[in-house]
């Protein structure tokens, strides 16, 4: 008994984990005891179920299974029965061998598009840029859910799916004769049905066939894939034709794909027609105008849309939100047609518009108020134009000047003057309140003045209180614009001089703290210039102004003698006789104390400041004593002053000026050491001005030789030899050398040059430490041929007329 009681535990163990397995091959816990082979195909159909719903293959879960005890043997066997199972289901219910991403289940549809013709002509009638903007096309969204009520028919294209414990993934084309056929249920008729009515067909149809459909283990969906392309005829568009569309399109996508209507085509009374009859007019101002698109129903194959010709359009242009040209029914009035242009603009004129209309004959104008608006019927062909408003106010009035709010103020009936100033708060404290002025537009629209005495007007006198009109400018005078803009000037040793605004009661000490305050360098004496004022020439006296001369304490600002000042008065501070600043001048090269020495004498000679630095030393050259001496503006502003009378196209004194400010910033002093030390009052011993640099050249027993020369060097100096000696040294001339122009440059900043007499050329003489410059030849035009020949011609004519003359 207990044999027969461990047998049955044993298999009920076993049968346990088979069906563990069965459910769920990842959430078992213990597969050691799996023996594949008592495993039924609706048990590895499970399996595979439960693999598909963890997006996983059999070889992915291979080490989950082995970790979990299933055996190396036993994986194989499960793995060929899955995959038999998997060749066994294609002959019954078909599985797809790759479930299908989203992109490629995704619905599609050929696109459909025409060339848009830009319809320039009838730009401004209402409703065409609806059709000639591109991005505006009415397509039908593929990605939206499959509407229930679509119906099929061939062409479509139907994704067929079974999931759950059996699965089936199939794309099905309605054929043309409007049936499906699926794999092992056979073909089903849908052409005509609703996408709604065809899946509930499938599934009883699967149903039957496949238990587990029918037990509800598996689910069947049914949705719409490729979208069929209908036929749709268009007539009466800018392109008629016969059009190829989506089955899911509508009547706007039509008309945008023809380009709209045609130039005499409507666009309020469009007729949809199906099986010969008119089952929709779509009026495109209700989508336009109110948004409304219950008119843009779906089309169906063979459709026609059919655009007849507008009976009733309009004009309107000028100062509504939208102008353009509209189309009417009949009984809409000019209220209507102003509610398709969004109404009036801000500025437009409302009492009323003008219209021009068409007889028989001639045109007619008519004004219609607007009270009539929503009675007017318009004809076809009206021209409405609505006009601004006038450019003027109906109650405005002005007032300016010294009140304390000048503005603009509504204008009432009997105001007067005292009104309008109370309404701008009153007059302000500078007001001349003897006179103010009214600038009045008579009947005519001319202008006149009146004159009020503000004073009385306001203190009640009704009389001089002045009735106002509309329109009318009230200018309040104030007292500051009757006062001249008076001036004084202060100049000289003063640290703001300038001109300064005149104050009655203003005196010397207030202008003085005013400019800052006294400088240091100001003297005792301040002159002081007021102009002269009489009613009365006075030959006698010569004076154009009269002058005071008055002392002041140059240390302070406070005078104990306040002079009281008059309007455009001179005020000059003098400078003391004797304050000026140190002034220095500079010294370098071989002495013993270089550096920067004051001008203590207003007569300091060169030889004072050599003196002052020490002397010369041994290393000078007594014939290298120089000053260089800045240039002054001074001296550039008298150059540019002198006229050479050049020429306009001459730039010699453009250069000498840019080379004086740009390149020369120096003057060269020679100094003849030698002669001053032999008579200190020798001319060479000139007196220094500020700014001047002495050098005292080291001595050099070296000759440097520069310019238009082989090789420009620095030659030994060898007493005796001459100028020629250094030239050759340095190897001669080059072939642009000017010889007879060289000249020498020597340590104290002297120049000489070569001269000749009676063709015999003498050099200057050479020093140690001099520099020997040899110029640029200047280049010179040579003679064309043709310059030559005709030089020769006139040579040879001359000697003709000579012959001829001495015969």
């Amino acid at each position: 008994m207990k044999k027969i009681i461990f047998t049955l535990l044993i298999f009920a163990s076993v049968l346990l984990s088979q069906h563990m397995l069965a459910q769920s091959v990842l959430q078992s816990t213990d597969l050691r005891t799996v023996n594949v082979d008592n495993l039924s195909n609706a048990d590895i159909a499970k399996v595979q179920a439960q693999l598909a719903s963890n997006n996983m293959t059999i070889d992915q879960a291979q080490t989950a299974l082995m970790a979990k005890g299933l055996n190396a043997s036993e994986f194989v066997k499960l793995k060929n029965r899955l995959a038999s199972n998997s060749n066994n289901a294609s002959t019954t219910i078909p599985k797809l061998q790759e479930t299908p991403s989203e992109n490629n289940s995704a619905r599609t549809q050929p696109a459909f598009s025409n060339v848009k013709v830009k319809d320039s002509e009838n730009a401004l009638i209402f409703g065409s840029e609806l059709f000639d903007n591109p991005t505006l096309n009415f397509a039908p969204d593929l990605q939206l859910a499959t509407p229930v009520n679509y119906v099929l028919g061939p062409g479509d294209e139907l994704q067929v799916s079974v999931y759950g414990v059996q699965l089936y993934n199939a794309t099905i084309n309605v054929s043309a004769e409007g049936k499906i056929a699926i794999d092992a249920v056979g073909q089903l008729y849908v052409s005509g049905m609703t996408i709604e009515a065809a899946t509930q067909k499938i599934k009883n149809a699967i149903a039957n066939v496949y238990s587990t459909v029918a037990s509800g283990q598996s689910q069947v969906s049914v949705s719409l894939g490729k979208i069929r392309t209908i036929k749709v005829t268009i007539i009466g568009g800018k392109q008629p034709g016969n059009y190829s569309v989506s089955s899911l399109a509508s009547v706007y996508n039509a008309l945008h794909l023809a380009g709209g209507p045609s130039k005499n085509g409507t666009y309020r009374n469009i007729e949809l027609i199906r099986n010969n009859q008119v089952i929709k007019y779509i009026d495109i101002y209700d989508f336009l105008v109110k948004g409304d698109q219950s008119a843009n129903v779906n089309l169906k194959d063979n459709d026609v849309i059919r655009i007849p010709a507008y009976t009733k359009r309009v004009t309107i242009e000028g100062e509504v939100k939208r102008p353009g040209i509209f189309e009417l029914k009949k009984g809409e009035t000019f209220a209507t047609l102003l509610s398709f242009t969004s109404g009036f603009s801000e500025s437009a004129y409302t009492a009323s518009v003008n219209v021009i209309q068409k007889t028989s004959k001639e045109f007619k104008v008519q004004d219609i108020t607007n009270t009539d608006f929503g009675n007017y019927i318009p004809q076809s062909g009206d021209l409405f134009r609505v006009n601004k408003i006038l450019n003027r106010f109906e109650n405005r009035i002005t007032i300016e000047g010294a009140v304390f709010r000048p503005d603009t103020y509504s204008f009432t009936e009997g105001m007067r003057i005292s009104d309008l100033v109370a309404k701008a708060d009153g007059l302000k404290e500078d007001a001349y309140n003897k006179r103010a002025r009214i600038l009045r537009l008579t009947a005519n629209l001319t202008a006149e003045v009146i004159n009020v005495d503000l004073e009385s007007a306001l203190s009640g006198d009704t009389d001089a209180d002045i009735v106002l009109n509309r329109e009318d400018i009230v200018t309040v005078y104030s007292v500051l614009e009757f006062a001249e803009d008076f001036k004084i000037t202060i100049d000289g040793e003063i640290k703001k001089p300038g001109v300064y605004n005149f104050y009655q009661g203003l005196t010397l000490n207030d202008l003085l703290i005013q400019a800052g305050g006294l400088s240091g360098s100001a003297s005792k004496r301040v002159e002081i210039a007021r102009m002269i004022v009489s009613e009365d020439i006075d030959n006698s006296n010569p004076n154009k102004a009269e002058i005071f001369n008055i002392e002041i304490t140059p240390n302070s600002n406070e005078q104990a003698k306040n002079f009281v000042l008059s309007p455009f008065d001179v005020i000059n501070i003098r400078k003391m006789a004797v304050y000026e600043k140190p002034e220095m001048v500079s010294i370098t090269g071989a002495i013993p104390y270089a550096g920067k020495y004051v001008l203590a004498n207003k007569n300091a000679k060169v030889a004072d400041i050599i003196a002052r630095a020490g002397g010369l030393t041994p290393l000078a050259n007594i014939n290298g004593v120089k000053v260089k001496r800045p240039i002054q503006a001074k001296q550039i502003e008298e150059v540019e002053s002198i006229n050479l009378n050049l020429g306009s196209k001459d730039s010699i004194q453009d250069k000498l000026e840019k080379k004086l400010k740009e390149e020369v910033k120096y003057a060269i002093i020679p100094i003849d050491w030698k002669s001053i030390v032999k008579d200190p009052f020798s001319s060479t011993n000139v007196t220094l001005f500020p700014g001047d640099e002495i050098e005292v050249a080291t001595f050099n027993e070296g000759v440097k030789v520069a310019g238009n020369v082989l090789l420009t060097s620095e030659i030994p100096y060898s007493k005796g030899r001459g100028f020629n000696y250094y030239l050759d040294a340095v190897g001669g001339l080059d072939s642009k050398a000017w010889k007879k122009k060289a000249y020498i440059i020597y340590p104290n900043g002297k120049a000489a040059v070569s001269h000749s007499f009676l063709f015999i050329r003498s050099y200057p003489n050479v020093t140690p430490g001099s520099q020997i410059i040899v110029p640029e030849k200047p280049e010179v035009k040579k003679m064309s041929t043709g310059e030559v020949v005709s030089i020769g011609s006139v040579i040879a004519s001359l000697a003709l007329l000579i012959v001829t003359a001495f015969k």
